[in-house]
């Protein structure tokens, strides 16, 4: 892993404690859906896990005032940003910049699950 270092005496938390709050029921069988604010938290982003069992469904196409980068879990999936089209698979991360219309599909076979980071404290979204 590869990262770059800082002088930790030149930060602090802001005031802040550590925060957990529930994205979703890990006991649950079916794929993980939830969503939790960055203000909820005290973080500048917000946080959503989306799955579905069924190849050719998603999110309908959308856009956000913000970047929104998309952690692909489990199973494949179709990007459509902008003018794009990007096929991604688990382990794989996509950039949905801020401002370009975006949605994305299970390609199957089985679940795809995401977990998806608005770069925002909320949730803005205009579906088109």
């Amino acid at each position: 892993m590869k990262f770059e270092t800082f002088d930790p005496a030149t930060v602090s938390a802001g005031g802040r404690a550590a925060r957990k709050l529930r994205l979703f029921d890990a006991s649950d069988d079916g794929p993980h859906g939830g969503h939790v604010l960055g203000q909820a938290l005290g973080a500048g982003v917000t946080i959503l896990a989306y799955g579905n069992d069924s190849p050719g469904q998603g999110p309908v196409l959308h856009v956000h005032p913000y970047d929104e980068v998309f952690v692909i879990l489990e199973g494949r999936a179709r990007f459509y940003v902008g003018d794009q089209v990007i096929d991604a698979e688990a382990g794989d991360v996509v950039l949905g910049p801020r401002g370009l219309p975006h949605r994305f599909e299970n390609l199957g076979p089985g679940r795809l699950q995401t977990l998806d980071v608005h770069h925002c404290e909320r949730w803005y979204q205009v579906n088109v």
